[in-house]
């Protein structure tokens, strides 16, 4: 498994905004994340967010990006706007589900898939939302201490 893009927000744009506009806080793409234990990412708007948060950190596929770009004929786009924290290359991430795991010597604990939602379709085009039905990446939390940077 290969880190190929890392991202930061802020706050939150899509969630806890079901029936309302979506948030405008920016996307950060930075080369390396600071991962606390029990925490999540330095910096990163899902940071402290309650005890025992599932999602204290989120993956994304490069391959399922790449297949989503295809499949809607999208250009222009980035695999941030899916607003995942951590894009890696080479991994079946829904294989991860209930695993712990190792990156860069920060280790995790898959804990589900990130479903896709509606507001995919806005963050991509429409079709988004169905296509990464099964494939929408994975929530987990982080067991160590440790920093990750984009790997080439």
């Amino acid at each position: 498994m290969k880190v190929r893009h890392l991202y930061i927000s802020p706050g939150h744009n899509y969630f806890g905004h079901n029936g309302g506009p979506p948030g405008n806080h920016p996307t950060l793409e930075v080369p390396e994340i600071e991962c606390v234990a029990g925490r999540g990412i330095k910096g990163d708007r899902f940071f402290d967010f309650k005890e025992d948060h599932k999602g204290q950190v989120t993956f994304f596929s490069l391959e399922t990006f790449e297949a989503l770009c295809a499949e809607l004929k999208l250009s222009g786009k980035a695999p941030g706007e899916s607003r995942r924290n951590i894009v890696v290359a080479g991994v079946d991430l829904n294989a991860l589900v209930g695993q712990e795991f190792e990156i860069q010597g920060v280790k995790f604990r898959g804990m589900a898939e990130c479903s896709p939602c509606h507001w995919m379709d806005r963050a991509f085009a429409p079709g988004a939302e169905h296509f990464l039905q099964k494939r929408g990446g994975l929530r987990a939390k982080v067991l160590t201490d440790g920093k990750l940077r984009v790997e080439a």
